[in-house]
């Protein structure tokens, strides 16, 4: 997918996702939590070619411009959307997944500080409330819905798959 029609699938997608959203143009030149996104495309990018400083550099610029944290390690899937982002916390080895919804406020934390896999993994069609806390090593399932202000330490399953002996959604 080329990066003019990547973009164009990010605007389209907020349009989807906030229906305050009037038209391409406002959401390009008004929309931190979009900002934020393409911020991180660029931040990843260079984390991947080893630029790993100049990465966390960008990421900062990134960060004091949109009031979003994204470490430019976290691999995050397409059709993300960041509605009102400030606040937003993402670690390193975070792990999104296509068609995420993240409020205001949102932390995909750590709980150790160990060199490997330490952070969340959100499945595709989540969204996660504001405030909400997801911290640690953790999975969450393709579709859950996290509420507002919710401490997530352990798996959180999709209702959908209750039957195949998975848990349940906060």
């Amino acid at each position: 997918m080329s990066i003019l029609s990547r973009i164009k699938e990010d605007l389209d997608n907020a349009l989807t996702q906030d229906p305050a959203a009037r038209n391409r143009l406002e959401v390009a030149l008004a929309y931190p939590g979009v900002h934020a996104v393409w911020g991180h495309r660029i931040s990843h990018f260079l984390w991947n070619a080893n630029l790993k400083l100049l990465a966390r550099i960008h990421s900062n610029a990134v960060r004091f411009t949109t009031g979003v944290e994204i470490h430019p390690g976290a691999t995050i899937g397409r059709r993300f959307f960041i509605d009102h982002g400030m606040g937003v916390v993402i670690g390193e080895t975070t792990i999104i997944g296509d068609d995420v919804l993240l409020y205001h406020d949102v932390t995909l934390g750590s709980r150790g500080f160990t060199h490997s896999k330490r952070h969340p993994t959100i499945g595709n069609n989540v969204v996660l409330g504001a405030g909400a806390r997801i911290i640690g090593n953790v999975t969450i399932a393709n579709g859950a819905r996290i509420s507002a202000n919710s401490v997530v330490i352990s798996d959180v399953y999709s209702r959908s798959s209750l039957e195949s002996g998975d848990l349940f959604q906060i």
